[in-house]
């Protein structure tokens, strides 16, 4: 049995694993934006335009207002019913839902009130959450003749929501927005503190920080995406690598260990392959066991890998 690998050769693993995955984050360039401050939670109320506590004050020529439960009908709904309405949803817990918001702000100054942009805070109209259906925050939803075109949730890049809505101003003959030059963002401190903790080789207390930072802002994909890695770098690393040749067919955690270290060692094909085996041979309970894991290693890739589209495919065909 090979001797197991030091804390430092672990971290090290892991950074080039998660490059390696086409889907995993670049550990070693983990970036945040700025966190709190930049919230003005606690600021004094603003000239008119301007709601306390809100991401930002209302640039001048947008058309931008912030709803609650009691003006949701009249600003987003029946305002969509006139003109495009992108409702935010956002929370002052949440830097990355106060930063979309922000970055929205700005295109909405842009479109010189050709569209409106409702920000909605979470926290304080959360049956208007629950009616959107967002699972997390930041949430973008496109309203248009009284009803939702199109939405976006999650952390997204200025490129990416640019493209967003393009897409559906475009459809209405509206003025397409303009990325402009983004300042560089500056690092979250507790993404920074979690990725020294894993540059120094403490894998554990890496790994509780990222799921720390996910708890408390679900939304975060970065921290999700790094916590994910580092589960799975942490329990592959702990099988024996000969159990790659000594699983037998039948032994469903043998199995799973050696897909686990196929993996590691960057052959996904015959790692999946492994486990598709056991949902094809196995009783319901192994099915649904060797299913779950599969699934779950399906989440360290981009889900357009054609060994991950190949691998969906066997697993449709093997449980039906």
């Amino acid at each position: 049995m090979s001797s197991p690998m030091n804390r430092r050769q672990a971290a090290a693993a892991a950074m080039q694993q998660a490059s390696a995955m086409s889907g995993a984050v670049d550990l070693s360039v983990l970036k945040e934006r700025a966190e709190a401050e930049r919230m003005r939670a606690n600021a004094p109320a603003g000239p008119a335009g301007e709601a306390p506590g809100a991401p930002g004050a209302v640039p001048e020529g947008a058309s931008i207002v912030d709803v609650t439960e009691a003006t949701f009908e009249q600003d987003v709904v029946a305002r969509s019913g006139q003109q495009l309405v992108v409702a935010a949803l956002w929370t002052a817990r949440s830097a990355s839902s106060v930063q979309v918001t922000e970055f929205m702000e700005q295109l909405a100054a842009q479109a010189a009130g050709a569209w409106t942009l409702a920000r909605i805070d979470v926290d304080a109209a959360p049956r208007i959450a629950q009616a959107f259906g967002a699972q997390s925050v930041p949430m973008l939803i496109a309203l248009a003749g009284g009803q939702p075109v199109s939405a976006v949730e999650g952390p997204q890049p200025p490129e990416e929501l640019v493209a967003w809505l393009t897409e559906i101003t475009s459809k209405l003959g509206l003025p397409a927005p303009e990325l402009g030059e983004q300042p560089e963002p500056e690092a979250d401190p507790r993404m920074v503190a979690a990725e020294e903790l894993m540059n120094a080789g403490d894998l554990d207390g890496a790994l509780a920080a990222y799921e720390a930072i996910v708890a408390v802002e679900p939304g975060n994909t970065e921290a999700a995406s790094v916590a994910r890695n580092l589960t799975f770098m942490k329990r592959a690393q702990a099988h024996d690598p000969a159990v790659v040749q000594t699983a037998e067919p039948g032994d469903v955690e043998a199995q799973l260990a050696a897909a686990d270290v196929l993996l590691l060692g960057q052959r996904p094909e015959q790692a999946f392959d492994r486990i598709i085996d056991l949902v094809r041979t196995g009783d319901a309970d192994v099915k649904a066991t060797a299913r779950a894991r599969l699934l779950e290693l399906f989440e360290l890739f981009d889900p357009a890998e054609p060994f991950v589209v190949a691998a969906r495919r066997k697993l449709a065909t093997a449980l039906y």
